[in-house]
């Protein structure tokens, strides 16, 4: 009886993620699905950069955004964070090879403040600075150090931003598919990523769920300051989607799936997979253990379940079962496909979502034991939960 309940349970849990979520899983929100009038005149932007020891990535980073084709008026602010690696030299030599000196600014951040992330912190003098530009600019391109942007991306994403009058458009960065590990594990990454952030829904200006991705953000540069600029998330560890939520209550807002923004950061084994999503996992759960309680159970039932009584079962438990599984195994064809991997990894979803449930408990023990959001040789958690 408890096994016909759970593989019931189970069942309704996927009915409902396939047809109650907002379709996340067809992936169909995507740039280049269509493309917007160009605008007139192109309003200026300015791409700011924060960058804690990135001198191995720098310079494509920084090199592919000198390298924009780009109307309007464009300069980039490069933030060096307390690197000890050459950071800031590496993108002033990239500068210089394209002959593009005259587009970026080196700032040398300033020591962490209290009460922020480092992230935020300097990216929050990069907007300074940003600011004081002329022409100021209309748009801020907020972006990572390890992003490589196609020719074309700026002029896309500002082209989107205009036609829409959004006030933030962010893409999800294809991330690095290469090793073993990231074409098992990457892929569930970004399907968990729109099962919890339905792009359909944050880009639908009536739904009040707000989210982004903090790779590649394209701000409205006034829209961000009425809602108190960057100081007004100065703590969240998961500062992307809390910057999304806070300019969804603004106006529209747009994230989708793109090939024009791409992570230059490679994973080389599950472990390191797995510190990059135990960072901030815990923070999601508002470091409630209830919450987590909840989570690691609800992920049991969910992912586990379908298979085990799929073939340990009784024979209607059985049938729900293998239900779950097929639903859950359908769903994740459309971001295998996206990442050009083989549709006979869908079966295999019960054991990634497993091992994500591990790195989520792994999460909360990084907190408990004081190591909690670890990145660059900072502990950030505590900061999320003050």
């Amino acid at each position: 009886m408890i096994s016909l309940c759970v593989a019931a349970l189970s069942l309704g849990v996927w009915v409902v993620l396939i047809f109650g979520r907002g379709y996340f899983w067809l992936a169909r929100d995507r740039d280049d699905r269509e493309t917007p009038p160009r605008p007139a005149p192109w309003p200026a932007v300015c791409a700011v950069v924060p960058a804690r020891n990135e001198a191995d990535v720098i310079a494509r980073s920084i090199g592919s955004l000198l390298q924009q084709d780009y109307e309007g008026a464009f300069h980039v602010v490069l933030v060096d964070d307390d690197s000890r690696d050459g950071t800031a030299e590496a993108a002033r030599e990239a500068a210089r090879t394209l002959g593009r000196e005259d587009r970026l600014t080196v700032l040398t951040g300033a020591p962490l403040a209290a009460g922020w992330t480092g992230k935020l912190w300097a990216m929050a003098q990069g907007v300074e600075v940003a600011s004081r530009l002329a022409p100021p600019p209309q748009y801020l391109l907020l972006t990572d150090a390890d992003i490589a942007h196609a020719p074309d991306n700026l002029a896309q994403l500002t082209a989107r931003a205009e036609a829409g009058g959004l006030g933030l458009t962010s893409l999800m960065a294809r991330l690095q598919c290469a090793t073993p590990a990231e074409r098992a594990l990457i892929p569930a990454f970004v399907f968990f990523f729109q099962m919890l952030y339905p792009f359909s829904r944050v880009n639908n200006a009536t739904d009040p769920l707000g989210a982004a991705a903090g790779g590649c953000m394209l701000a409205q540069r006034e829209a961000l300051e009425a809602q108190g600029g960057i100081g007004a998330i100065r703590g969240a560890l998961i500062d992307d989607c809390t910057l999304g939520a806070l300019m969804k209550r603004r106006g529209p807002i747009w994230l989708g799936l793109t090939d024009r923004a791409v992570s230059l950061r490679p994973y080389l084994t599950v472990r390191e997979i797995g510190r990059m999503v135990a960072r901030s996992a815990y923070a999601q759960l508002n470091y409630s253990p209830l919450l987590l309680l909840g989570v690691l159970l609800g992920m049991g039932a969910t992912y586990l379940a379908p298979p085990l009584l799929a073939v340990f079962g009784g024979a209607l438990a059985r049938v729900l079962g293998f239900s779950a599984w097929a639903l859950m195994a359908v769903s994740f064809q459309p971001m295998l496909r996206f990442y050009g991997r083989s549709p006979l990894w869908g079966p295999v979803l019960p054991l990634i979502g497993a091992l994500y449930a591990g790195f989520t408990l792994q999460s909360a023990i990084d907190v408990w034991t004081g190591r909690g959001g670890l990145w660059k040789g900072r502990v950030q958690a505590r900061a999320g939960m003050t």
